[in-house]
């Protein structure tokens, strides 16, 4: 990559990571105390969360259209403000109505400031050739949960939840919105901006799909797999621990073992940048959505001492899975209206992460271990799915 590249990479993936520390990974930390203060349930806490997601899915493929249109610098920008008056919000609510509205207007900062967005921005930046700024962004990012919860704690423990609030409310606007003013605008951007790659099959002009019936279809089959890959990540980040203690796993070694999610999924973006990006995004798609049912299959014949394993595998299927979803539409659609086809894309995928922590959670409740080959299937099915797409599709 070159240094514009870095640069770039390095300036987005900085503001993801404050993006998403107090946007997603923020909850996880007020939840318990912010309950207990207003009187109301962890649950709805959560219930807020999963309402900014669904805020987020709606809004989607209309913030993708703005980045189409303007670039990604304005639309980010608009987003550290928006996530900094939810969080205000946040910061000031006395009961469960603010709470919502300040988790509503959190969903249209998550609209306009997440990956799908960062995604957007780039391709509007480097158009064929963003291949490599794609898995950069995704390495740097990869660091939001462990400096979000990380942060998180610290400053709740010394200033409270709404403290929290306000740290990561400043922080948007102090850190995270000056770094978006850095991204090149619109008019600056260049299709050449960045040197082709040997074997960067996204600057292939053949792989493009051109047949609006073969778009439509590939398009439906991309969302299945997206929102697949985002009820498997949301419902195992909710509820991991308590899915090892039901294999054998006691307790606090399980929340030890569901820490390696966050490593694993860095190193599944590594291998992207090092090995798969020599082959075309659809094979590596297919291999990463393999990985969980391996997993699965592993903790389920060699049992408990395994998990581990089914943990890594896992971590390493949804890295690489978060960078396909941006790296499997450029090559398959190219650059041309990439932001809004990323908003309709992964629509479904915001609305199966937001009831995800409740339908596994009940699922797990219900069936107790058997949830595994919910996603099991699942996970299969997008494998079905992702074999349905050709990787030279007929024009």
């Amino acid at each position: 990559m070159t240094n514009r590249v870095y640069r770039i990479v390095t300036v987005v993936g900085a503001a993801q990571i404050i993006s998403h520390a107090g946007a997603y990974y923020l909850a996880a930390v007020m939840a318990v105390p912010a309950s207990i203060e207003l009187s109301i349930s962890s649950a709805t806490v959560y219930a807020g969360l999963s309402l900014a997601l669904a805020v987020s899915g709606l809004a989607g493929p209309t913030a993708g259209k703005l980045v189409d249109r303007f670039g990604g610098r304005p639309v980010l920008i608009a987003s550290n403000l928006l996530l900094a008056a939810g969080l205000s919000m946040l910061a000031l609510a006395q009961g469960l109505g603010l709470l919502l509205l300040a988790y509503a207007v959190l969903g249209l900062g998550m609209a306009t400031g997440m990956f799908e967005v960062a995604f957007a921005a780039i391709v509007r930046i480097f158009g064929k050739k963003s291949h490599n700024a794609l898995v950069g962004v995704t390495m740097v990012a990869g660091f939001a949960s462990v400096a979000g919860w990380t942060i998180s704690v610290f400053v709740e423990a010394r200033y409270g939840w709404r403290g929290a609030c306000w740290f990561w409310a400043a922080m948007n606007v102090l850190v995270a919105l000056p770094l978006n003013t850095l991204i090149p605008l619109a008019s600056d951007s260049a299709d050449t901006a960045a040197p082709a790659e040997a074997h960067n099959y996204t600057a292939q002009p053949n792989a493009v799909v051109h047949d609006p019936k073969l778009e439509k279809y590939i398009t439906v089959l991309l969302a299945f797999v997206f929102a697949s890959s985002g009820f498997i990540s949301m419902g195992m980040m909710s509820h991991l621990p308590r899915l090892l203690e039901g294999v054998g796993v006691p307790l606090v070694i399980a929340f030890s073992i569901g820490a390696l999610v966050g490593p694993a999924q860095i190193t599944g973006r590594i291998l992207d940048f090092t090995f798969l990006r020599r082959l075309h995004p659809l094979i590596g798609t297919r291999i990463a959505a393999l990985a969980h049912p391996l997993g699965i299959a592993a903790l389920v014949v060699l049992g408990a001492p395994f998990a581990a394993l089914f943990v890594i595998l896992h971590g390493l299927g949804n890295g690489i899975l978060i960078i396909a979803k941006g790296t499997l539409p450029l090559a398959l659609f190219g650059p041309q209206g990439f932001g809004h086809r990323q908003g309709w894309l992964t629509m479904p995928a915001k609305f199966a992460q937001a009831i995800a922590p409740f339908a596994f959670g009940l699922a797990l409740t219900q069936w107790g271990t058997g949830v595994l080959w919910l996603t099991f299937g699942l996970a299969m099915c997008s494998f079905a799915a992702l074999c349905l797409i050709a990787i030279k599709p007929s024009a």
